[in-house]
């Protein structure tokens, strides 16, 4: 769960609806054709290094840095014939000006793999 405080008070925001939320901003841009299910391997390296487990296995991971803004794990498919760096960058500032804008979170980091291309 992620949240901040202000002056009205404190707002939590919860991983599903985060999730949500990247994976719509996700799926809308160009060349997209979904977000692609994480592997059983990399839930088990994932909690063996220490790290957090994939729970949803839906491909999106969402963490908070040392400083409090969110890392965000994206595993994607494209379809065939795509500017993928193109649509990497297009994917980078549309999720972090979507949950910027409609959390309030700040985004340190978007990391954005391209798992699968269909034809």
């Amino acid at each position: 769960m992620a949240g901040f405080e202000n002056h009205i008070g404190k707002i939590d925001i919860s991983e599903n609806y985060l999730t949500e939320l990247v994976t719509h901003a996700v799926t809308d841009c160009f060349g997209v054709t979904g977000v692609c299910n994480i592997n059983v391997f990399r839930s088990a390296v994932s909690a063996f290094t220490g790290g957090r487990a994939y729970k949803k296995n839906k491909g999106v991971l969402i963490r908070t840095s040392k400083d409090g803004g969110l890392v965000i794990d994206l595993h994607i498919k494209v379809s065939y014939g795509t500017n993928i760096a193109a649509a990497v960058n297009s994917i980078i500032n549309k999720v972090s000006f979507t949950v910027e804008e409609a959390a309030g979170l700040n985004v340190n980091k978007v990391n954005v793999f391209v798992d699968e291309m269909n034809a």
